[in-house]
């Protein structure tokens, strides 16, 4: 399916949840976590948007989508200059809103304008009709990073288990509480995730702990370990669930999808798929 040909109705209007992937630090699953998540979710039965905010578009590329040669971006759609429905693709049951290197411009370029902060906000509000919608950030905290924060109501923090994971955390947490004081008081920092795991190692364990003693159900039951899999699924542009359905990746992200579904429904904000 084409940008142009995507039907109507994938814009339409009911509850959804915004969930931003952040982390400063690279290297941490971001990008894998956010499309292996909207997989597994999808595979639920739910709608599920992916929206790329990288100029580096890991996500884009993940999905097996040549970004260098899209004509509609989340750049051109943030700039104004494209429809949502220009804009998103479908690919293994989800949809996208693609990246391209052409968003490296978007730090300068938007930073004089009014309201940058929610321009991707602005843009989420002609999208309702996904029960998921998923951010996968750059890896900085710039004006991108801020987009994010505003339009979502919840943050996922995928960590590797280092001690030095858990200090990177403080500077995010400290941006995450200025915008909820200032333009966006529904955002929480609601899930940790521990991703390329290996519980043959006692460090491995011991930094699981302390995550789990200082932010307690923030982090995920679930742990991601490693495997080679999720590396692979990448190279061939699928997710792990269909590239390798019975694998540890794809069987921990599932099992992790089940804990985000549970907890939105004690929360009153998840409906039946």
């Amino acid at each position: 399916m084409t940008q142009t040909d995507l039907p109507a109705a994938a814009i339409a209007a009911t509850s959804t949840r915004i969930i931003a992937m952040i982390n400063q630090k690279g290297g941490v699953g971001k990008t894998t976590s956010v499309v292996n998540l909207g997989a597994a979710l999808a595979s639920l039965g739910y709608r599920v948007m992916l929206v790329d905010l990288d100029a580096q578009a890991h996500l884009t590329y993940s999905l097996g989508i040549a970004a260098d040669d899209l004509e509609w971006t989340v750049y051109r759609l943030l700039k104004g200059e494209a429809s949502l429905a220009q804009v998103l693709l479908e690919r293994h049951g989800l949809f996208i809103l693609p990246s391209s290197i052409d968003l490296a411009a978007a730090e300068i370029e938007f930073s004089t304008e009014v309201g940058r902060e929610a321009l991707l906000k602005n843009v989420l509000k002609n999208a309702a009709n996904f029960d998921y919608i998923l951010l996968d950030c750059p890896p900085n905290l710039g004006l991108l990073t801020l987009n994010a924060l505003t339009a979502a109501k919840e943050v996922f923090v995928p960590l590797q288990a280092e001690f030095l994971s858990i200090k990177g955390l403080n500077k995010l947490m400290e941006m995450a509480e200025k915008v909820k004081q200032r333009v966006n008081a529904e955002l929480e920092i609601s899930g940790i995730l521990v991703t390329q795991h290996d519980q043959r190692l006692k460090l491995h364990q011991e930094v699981v702990e302390d995550l789990r003693s200082h932010f307690g159900p923030k982090v995920f039951q679930t742990v991601i370990r490693r495997n080679v899999a999720l590396a692979e699924a990448t190279s061939f542009g699928q997710p792990v669930i269909a590239y390798a359905p019975k694998s540890h990746g794809a069987e921990d992200y599932l099992a992790i999808c089940h804990e985000i579904v549970k907890r939105g429904q004690s929360n009153g904000e998840e409906k039946t798929a």
